[in-house]
């Protein structure tokens, strides 16, 4: 095995430990694409993990060393990626040599990843968004939109109209995280709902327990991931016969995952909603041989 595949071996190894939608999703994909999705994963969860679980990132991975603060451990980080890929043969770990290749090869702008890593470093010193709008154009712009736009080289859509329901379905995945995640995010001292919305509804998040208004507010926001899930589905039509595939397979069992919400009145502080990894499989499996299920989100 190269160290080159070596790379993508972690990478994929990272994906199916820390992201089993995305994984399940990407084994759809012929492998050439799929190894791509698993190293902008791997770009992504590194980078996350420096700043919400420094201790668990491997050096190894990295090239980062393990003492520092998390602000200055990203900023290394981030200067490492962009060196590698300023000079992809260089002496790089093999994920970082994994990563930049799959960029390399799939023309991805550069620019993503400046956008995407000043999203990082915000969440290490700001801990609350105002409004939605904010929320959205000021962080969520580089952490899950600009996901989107990292993906498409990959997913090899037919037309440039794809670029708008990508950047939807990014914003997308990311809110529900943010509305299944509450309660560990408390645990960090973040609060991504908007304060606006919040204040509206009467609702406090920090006294961690379902209430009248607490309801009426996480009915709002699960009504907003829907509209951006729908935004996002229109994209499927855009992308080849696997991709397809794998992005709607990612798409209905995140959607799911609101579901669940609901399902549990509400609830997202007495543990965390998951969707069972055998639903997952069987539903990548069903998706081979008969398609992603019809969804409607309006």
């Amino acid at each position: 095995m190269t160290a080159l595949d070596a790379g993508y071996q972690r990478a994929a190894e990272l994906t199916k430990l820390h992201g089993t939608t995305y994984y399940w999703g990407a084994r759809l994909l012929p492998e050439s694409q799929r190894r791509d999705v698993f190293a902008v994963y791997a770009l992504c969860r590194l980078a996350d993990d420096i700043v919400d679980e420094p201790e668990t990132v491997a050096p190894a991975d990295t090239a980062v060393p393990p003492n520092g603060t998390p602000e200055e451990r990203l900023a290394a980080f981030r200067a490492t990626f962009f060196d590698a890929l300023a000079n992809p043969t260089g002496d790089h770990p093999p994920v970082m040599a994994a990563i930049v290749d799959s960029i390399s090869r799939r023309g991805t702008d550069p620019e993503c990843f400046d956008r995407f890593f000043d999203a990082m470093a915000a969440d290490l010193t700001k801990t609350s968004w105002a409004t939605w709008e904010e929320l959205r154009d000021g962080y969520m712009e580089g952490s899950a939109a600009v996901i989107g736009e990292m993906m498409l080289p990959v997913l090899e859509p037919f037309t440039d109209k794809a670029m708008g329901p990508a950047r939807a379905l990014g914003n997308a995945f990311q809110l529900t995280n943010f509305l299944r995640d509450v309660e560990e995010d408390l645990d960090r001292g973040r609060v991504y709902l908007p304060q606006e919305d919040l204040a509206r509804h009467g609702a406090d998040p920090s006294l961690r327990r379902v209430t009248p208004e607490w309801r009426s507010m996480m009915a709002e926001q699960v009504a907003r991931n829907r509209e951006l899930y729908a935004e996002g589905e229109r994209g499927l039509a855009m992308l080849p016969r696997r991709s397809r595939l794998c992005v709607g397979t990612a798409l209905v069992l995140y959607s799911r995952i609101l579901d669940r919400i609901e399902a549990a009145d509400y609830d997202v502080f007495s543990g965390r909603i998951r969707v069972p990894d055998r639903e997952k499989v069987a539903l990548t499996a069903r998706a081979l041989t008969l398609g992603v299920p019809k969804l409607s989100f309006t």
